[in-house]
């Protein structure tokens, strides 16, 4: 009894001790030695900051939390520096765990299936929003930060200033996850060749029209056919860059808005409406009501198919042999090594990556040789569709995390997204979430070294860019099929229309036991009749929508290219 009394005590002296120690001292060292200038608050308001940060974690210190976000380098800087300035000011101690993206993903199912508190927060992808709206089982945020985390929100956290909301908002009009880093998919090129006065003439020479960034598929094919094979500064080199091993990571690279940048599904942002990018149509109530042509969807229609025939067309014609058996993960460093002239699909993420000194293509001075520009399109696209994707991780509270533990979780959650850190957060992780550190004159300054990467967050284009919407009513189950169904259209046991039948056919699957069970109630899916896919176009256009779209029977369009300078001026104005 005497021991378990001792070590009562020295608990308690160890939690009163390590309170004691948190505090504006603590604030002052770590925004001496890690922030400086870097924030978009002076250092009066970034005091003033941490000061409401001290004194709304009272009720908490000596407290231990755990958080979980993939292993990101955004991540590791809130991981291995964040955490402790916040345990350092706060008192609160804070375990903040990097795993894989699937296994966040795992332990999320998990305490949503069981009820048990496995992480007091987790940094999930938007993607999920359909999953969290539908399935009701994460606090919404917009109530939260109005009831019991009103006493737990900064009066400085400035929700409207995060560029990412619009991806994190539900139908019901409420915020379901808070944004804390985020990159897109955008085309990549070497603009040293694009630039170079041979290059240029040949290409003109062969195909009649200038050597650009290409705004259509039939431009981005002219040039990956140009390079291929091109002799440049003694090496081989190609026109395109890809990956094709049947593996999970197949999956991404079509469900992160494949379909939307070849014209699949409906117009609008940040999704299409009735009929996503993934091809999943939803009712008036939001219900996914199919995801086949036959129920109105776009899953298997021809742009699906048309989208799915290009990738593996340029896969075999233009990128080097061994992507084809390669997976996301072997095939993100090939162009930084300097024999791939363009890349279609290419996350912003391998930004700091892609400029490092050294590199073949990085210049002397540490600018890059290669740019950034937005995606073209392809020939089912239609103005005011989705144009690529963009990936936001989000702080995601749920229910069944305990109150105080949920409000401390939610205090670490804001600090590492406060405007006090948010900008030097941004330099070392380039992903971007406030629009006033977009603007900040310190990434003015580093614009040059970026390759395209600030132009494209400034510019009015981003918009176009966005995660998977609410239309997907269980992500995790529906996601997992598409690496599979690509699988086999990849390795030619399939063709991409058998391909992206069964794909289609799969995810009806889902959708008609998720109705059988009732789980999602009147928001869950409700599968409409089957039709050919003439009466769902006519209804579509007598609705004002277009999809599903009949097949267009010459589909390589015109060619069409910008000059990449003029097309950041334009932007400019």
């Amino acid at each position: 009894m005497r021991r378990h009394l001792l070590t009562t005590t020295a608990a308690m002296l160890l939690a009163f001790t390590g309170s004691a120690f948190a505090g504006m001292d603590e604030a002052k060292t770590f925004l001496d030695k890690e922030i400086g200038d870097l924030s978009t608050l002076s250092r009066a308001d970034q005091e003033k900051e941490m000061q409401w940060y001290i004194d709304a974690a009272k009720p908490f210190a000596g407290m231990e939390i755990k958080v979980v976000s993939e292993t990101l380098t955004t991540h590791e800087y809130e991981s291995k520096v964040l955490a402790k300035a916040f345990t350092d000011i706060t008192g609160i101690k804070v375990t903040h765990d990097l795993i894989g993206e699937g296994d966040v993903v795992e332990k999320l199912q998990t305490q949503m299936q069981s009820g048990e508190n496995i992480y007091d927060a987790y940094v999930n992808d938007s993607d999920l929003i359909g999953t969290h709206w539908r399935y009701q089982q994460v606090r919404n945020l917009t109530d939260w930060m109005a009831g019991e985390g009103k006493d737990v929100t900064s009066p400085t956290l400035d929700i409207k200033d995060f560029i990412g909301t619009s991806f994190t908002t539900a139908p019901d009009k409420k915020l379901y996850q808070l944004p804390t880093q985020q990159f897109a998919n955008l085309y990549w090129f070497r603009y040293d060749w694009f630039n170079d006065e041979k290059n240029k003439a040949d290409f003109k020479a062969k195909y009649g029209y200038d050597l650009g960034v290409p705004v259509n598929w039939s431009a981005y094919e002219d040039i990956a056919e140009f390079f291929t094979g091109r002799e440049i500064d003694g090496k081989k080199v190609y026109g395109h860059m890809d990956y094709g091993k049947k593996d999970p990571s197949l999956g991404w690279r079509f469900t992160d808005a494949w379909l939307s940048m070849a014209g699949n599904g409906d117009k609008g942002l940040p999704n299409g409406l009735p009929v996503d990018e993934w091809g999943i149509k939803v009712n008036e109530k939001s219900q996914p009501v199919g995801s086949c042509v036959a129920r109105g969807g776009d899953t298997n229609g021809p742009a699906a198919v048309y989208s799915i025939v290009k990738y593996l067309d340029w896969l075999k014609a233009y990128a080097p042999p061994e992507a084809q058996g390669m997976t996301f993960g072997e095939a993100g460093p090939v162009p930084a090594q300097g024999n791939v002239a363009q890349q279609i699909f290419w996350y912003t993420a391998f930004t700091a990556d892609a400029v490092k000194k050294g590199l073949p293509v990085v210049n002397e001075d540490g600018t890059p040789k290669w740019r950034m520009a937005p995606s073209p399109h392809g020939v089912y696209w239609k103005e005011g569709m989705k144009l690529g994707y963009q990936d936001v991780g989000s702080w995601t509270l749920m229910k069944s995390t305990p109150e105080k533990n949920a409000q401390a979780a939610w205090l670490y959650a804001q600090f590492v997204t406060s405007k006090t850190v948010d900008v030097k957060k941004s330099h070392v992780g380039l992903t971007f979430i406030r629009e006033s550190t977009i603007q900040d004159k310190s990434f003015t300054k580093r614009a040059p070294e970026l390759g395209g990467l600030v132009e494209f967050y400034r510019s009015p284009a981003r918009v176009q860019w966005s995660p998977t919407g609410t239309n997907v009513p269980d992500y995790p189950k529906l996601a997992q099929l598409w690496w599979q169904a690509i699988g086999d259209a990849a390795a030619g046991n399939k063709t991409p229309q058998e391909a992206m039948d069964s794909l289609c056919a799969e995810q009806e699957k889902v959708l008609q036991r998720l109705q059988r069970a009732g789980v999602q109630g009147d928001i869950g899916p409700n599968l409409a009749e089957e039709h050919d896919i003439e009466y769902w176009s006519k209804d579509a256009a007598e609705k004002g929508n277009i999809a599903p779209q009949l097949k267009i029977e010459n589909e390589k369009e015109k060619p069409v290219t910008v000059n990449y300078d003029e097309l950041v001026k334009s932007w400019q104005k």
